[in-house]
This record gives structure tokens, C-alpha cells and sequence, in this order.
């Protein structure tokens, strides 16, 4: 009875001794420090470290130089038989290749000087008579294409409808639209265009160089539909006729005129409410090639190796590739998106690798985990877990994965800066849940925001980052989210903006998560199956 007692008191000294240890450690997880390694990721060098470019690669050796000053130990294997810490993989997609328009003496080129919608192809460069097809609309009260043959020829025509000078629409003769005008009408311009026979399509859809800047802005989400990467060899089925969006001074060379001819055009419509259509003509000689591309990329693993209970490991996980460099030259750094998350696993791994160094070490293994291809479609996550995972997924524990920390967002702009988003810590078990919470009310006492975590929430939060790549195999897991905001995805993603003080909190409630999971006797129950 004695012994028994004196285990218990034991086990209590134990238990008091292991929390103020973690709490020792978890101070070491300094906001300075994260701003440290913040300002080198999302420096302008590293050119929004786009996957595949040199940009990713330089961010991969500075977190990979980061893991081995900790100590952290290289897992992957090499073919000279050692280990590295970057788990290198390929990537495939079709691309563009030289991809031009001559005209009127002049190279215009993709995206420099027109974009496109939809994907086609002219493998050899080809020549086309051009013809103004005024607004190319072919209706009862006006018809561009009464009387103009357009087979074979490359059309230019003008977003939305004509109108006469008192405003009214020359389709309906009223004050009234029609259905040509509206946002989506170029998809039916450019099916009757094509019923018609033409051989390529040119809208004109910005009158000057800004407003195509605005418009590459607005179109660049669907153009990266055009070389999109993937895990696997990649095949498309495309047509042969373009729909380009063009300026108007790149109108006037495809039509061989001048500013003066092309305004008479169009005055002339205002003035009679008639089409103008086959008033102006040129040639252009075009080719867009599309062609296959591999892109190597790469994870940055960092492991630490547990006492007791070593071949089960925890994941702390974050991607730390960007989208890259914007058409006009503007390099998006993504200080939040996701500079944020992977600078705090490198904080809460010099955490651990320090506990570690002085004897208190974790029992269970921790592997760092740093995934490109985030941005392309979470592609190193999945590579991890589908395809190569370093260490076995039967035996991997959880996930904790930090992605946007650190920037309130608007949603609780003016009522709180102590916020965390919390997604995903009830949909598999239950036990990953009560520690969550019981770490925060202990340690940290954030708010912890369950909005995403609602399967109803349209943003579908809980899909869209890594942490996904490893719940779908039902291994439990948690993402840490301080929401959107309107620098997303913009070059205005700065350093400047990120609130060290939260991220320094967010990355504390990670680490004590962590600690409590990777030191408890029994492993996390996956006792749930949530949406």
C-alpha cells in the first residue's frame, strides 16, 4: 500500500516537473526570432518561391541549414546509401511554349500582350487574314455577321453590345440590354464565331495597357488552369481555334490601321446603330505551342527521434512555397501565406531539439515537416503521404499544421487580435480535441474560433491545406489558421503586416499540443468520422 502511494506522489513530481519543463521550452519560441527567419523567406530574393523555380530551392536550403543547426536529423534516403533532409520529387504539366502573334510589324506575346481563354493549340507558326467583326453579334436587330465571311480568318470584335449616342443598345433600340452585353456574353460571341468558321478570336477587352493589367489581375486564377502541375504525366485534348483577350492598340496591328480608322469604326456604329464589321482587315502569322515540362521539387524533412515510444511519430507541418513572380514583375513575397507557418515549425523544432539536447526529449519521434506544391494543388503533402512516406503512416500519430498565422483577418478586425482559428481537431478523434483545448485554457488562452471547422462553412477551409493529405488516411490532425485577408495572394503580403506577437502565441499552442501528444502514455484513439 505504501509503494503504491509513494508511486503515485512520484508520478505526480513527474507530472509537474514535465509541465513547467514544457513551459521553460515553449519561451523559447520567441517573436523576434520568428521575424528572423521571416525576413529571409519572404525576402525579395527568394522571389515568391514559386515550386520548381530557384526561389523554392533557396528557401528549402535555408529551412534544411535551419534543421541541421538544431540538430534535427536528415531521414530521407539518398542513393550513396546516407540520408538528406530534402525529399526531392517530379512534378508534370503541359505548358506554353513560344507562344507569339506577329502583326502589323510587331511580336506580341503571352501574357506580356494578350492572355487567353481556353486551351488550343498551333504547333507551327501559321498566317490568317484578320477581318473586324464589330461586336460579333448576330441578332435580329443587328447583325455584324450579315453578309461578312468569316471562314478560315481571325476575327477581332468588341466586348459587350453596341450603342447608339443616346445611350440606347442598337440590339434592343432601348434603353434596355440584351443579352450580348452581359459578363459572360463572350462565350456565346465565341461559339457563334466559331459556327461561323473562324479560325481565331481576338476580343478586345482592355483599351490600354493599365486596364490589361487590371485584367491579367483579375484572369490570373484561370490561367494557371493552363500548366498546372501534377504528380503524374499529364495529357489534354485541345482544338485548334484561340479565344485571345487583346488591347486595343494590339487591335490595331492585328488590323493593320491606325487609331483614327479604328474610332471611325466605332463612331460610326454610335452614330447609325449599323455594324461596321468588314471594314477593317490585316494579317497576322500566330503560333502556340503546347509542349510537356518536369519540374523537380522538393519536401524538407527534419526528425527527431523520441526515448520510449520512438516509432510513433508526430508531424508538425507547414508549406513554404508561394506562388511566385506576377506577369508585371511584382514578386509576391508571402510573409503570411505561408512564410508564417513554416517560420513556427522551425521555432517550436529549436523548442524541441533543445528539450532534447538537455535530457528532456520527447518520447514519441517528431518530424518536421516543411511541403512544397502547396500552391499548385497541396502536391508535397500528397507525395508524402501517397506516394514515398518517409516513415510509415500506420505509425505516424497526428498532423499539426500551420498555415496563415499570424495576420488578423477581417472578420475579427476591431474585436480581437487573441484568436486562432482551430480546424479539424474533432473530426477523428476525440482525445486530439480535449488536449487542444485543455493546452490553450492552461497555457496559452487564445480564442479558439471553430467557424471553419463547421462543415456547412463555404470556404471548405478543411480541404485546402496539407493537414488533408493526412486526414484522409485517418490519421488525426489540427490546422492552426489566423483566416483570410485582402493581401491574399497579392504582392502586398508582406513582413511588414504579420503581428509577431500572435504568431509567437499560435506557434506556443502548437508546441504545447505537440509536447502533450508526443508524451502521453497511450496514443491518440481515432474514435471519430466527422465531415
Amino acid at each position: 500500500m505504501k509503494s503504491l502511494i509513494l508511486s503515485a506522489g512520484f508520478l505526480l513530481w513527474v507530472q509537474a516537473v514535465s509541465g513547467q519543463t514544457a513551459t521553460d521550452y515553449a519561451r523559447t519560441i520567441q517573436a523576434a526570432d520568428l521575424e528572423k527567419h521571416l525576413r529571409v523567406l519572404a525576402a525579395d530574393d527568394m522571389q515568391g518561391r514559386e515550386t520548381g523555380t530557384p526561389g523554392q530551392r533557396k528557401a528549402a536550403e535555408y529551412i534544411s541549414e535551419q534543421f541541421s543547426a538544431e540538430g534535427l536529423k536528415p531521414i530521407v534516403p539518398v542513393p550513396d546509401g546516407k540520408a538528406a533532409y530534402l525529399q526531392h520529387f517530379k512534378l508534370y504539366r503541359k505548358t506554353w511554349g513560344d507562344f507569339y502573334v506577329k502583326a502589323g510589324g510587331k511580336v506580341f506575346t503571352y501574357p506580356k500582350d494578350f492572355i487567353v481563354n481556353g486551351l488550343f493549340g498551333v504547333m507551327q507558326e501559321a498566317p490568317f487574314e484578320t477581318v473586324f467583326a464589330g461586336y460579333g453579334i448576330s441578332t435580329g436587330n443587328y447583325d455584324d455577321y450579315a453578309g461578312l465571311n468569316v471562314k478560315g480568318k481571325a476575327v477581332v470584335m468588341l466586348e459587350g453590345e453596341p450603342k447608339k449616342a443616346n445611350g440606347h443598345s442598337a440590339v434592343t433600340n432601348s434603353a434596355e440590354a440584351s443579352e450580348w452585353g452581359g459578363e459572360d456574353s463572350w462565350r456565346k460571341k465565341v461559339t457563334l464565331a466559331k459556327d461561323k468558321g473562324a479560325a481565331q478570336i481576338f476580343i478586345v477587352s482592355a483599351e490600354n495597357a493599365e486596364g490589361f493589367r487590371r485584367l491579367i489581375a483579375e484572369r490570373s486564377a484561370l490561367m494557371g488552369r493552363f500548366n498546372r502541375l501534377n504528380l503524374q504525366p499529364v495529357s489534354e485534348k485541345i482544338g485548334a481555334v484561340g479565344t485571345f483577350l487583346v488591347t486595343k492598340d494590339m487591335a490595331l496591328s492585328l488590323l493593320n490601321t491606325t487609331e483614327s480608322k479604328w474610332q471611325t469604326a466605332l463612331d460610326k456604329i454610335a452614330k447609325t446603330g449599323k455594324t461596321t464589321a468588314g471594314s477593317l482587315k490585316g494579317k497576322i502569322a500566330l503560333k502556340a505551342e503546347r509542349k510537356d515540362e518536369t519540374v523537380e521539387s522538393s519536401n524538407v524533412l527534419g526528425f527527431l527521434e523520441g526515448t520510449d515510444k520512438k516509432d510513433e511519430v508526430v508531424i508538425i507541418s507547414a508549406h513554404y512555397d508561394h506562388i511566385g513572380v506576377n506577369p508585371d514583375g511584382q514578386v509576391n513575397n508571402g510573409a503570411n501565406d505561408d512564410g508564417s507557418g513554416t517560420v513556427s515549425v522551425l521555432e517550436i523544432a529549436q523548442a524541441f531539439a533543445k528539450a532534447k539536447a538537455e535530457g528532456n526529449g520527447p518520447r514519441r519521434s517528431l518530424l518536421f515537416l516543411a511541403v512544397s506544391g502547396e500552391e499548385k494543388g497541396l502536391l508535397g503533402s500528397e507525395y508524402y503521404a501517397d506516394v514515398n512516406p518517409v516513415l510509415p503512416l500506420a505509425n505516424t500519430v497526428c498532423d499539426l499544421n500551420i498555415d496563415m498565422v499570424g495576420r488578423v483577418d477581417d472578420l475579427h478586425q476591431g474585436k480581437s487580435d487573441n484568436y486562432i482559428y482551430v480546424i479539424g481537431s474533432d473530426k477523428l478523434s476525440s482525445d486530439l480535441h480535449k488536449i487542444s483545448e485543455d493546452v490553450n485554457r492552461k497555457h496559452t488562452m487564445l480564442e479558439l474560433d471553430y467557424k471553419y471547422n463547421e462543415p456547412t462553412d463555404p470556404e471548405r477551409i478543411y480541404y485546402r491545406s496539407d493537414h488533408y493529405n493526412f486526414a484522409k488516411h485517418k490519421i488525426p490532425i489540427i490546422f492552426y489558421f489566423n483566416g483570410l485577408h485582402a493581401d491574399y495572394h497579392r504582392p502586398t503580403d508582406d513582413v511588414e503586416k504579420i503581428n509577431f506577437e500572435l504568431a509567437e502565441k499560435s506557434a506556443r499552442l502548437v508546441f504545447f499540443t505537440a509536447w502533450e501528444v508526443a508524451n502521453r502514455d497511450a496514443r491518440l484513439v481515432v474514435d471519430s468520422n466527422k465531415p
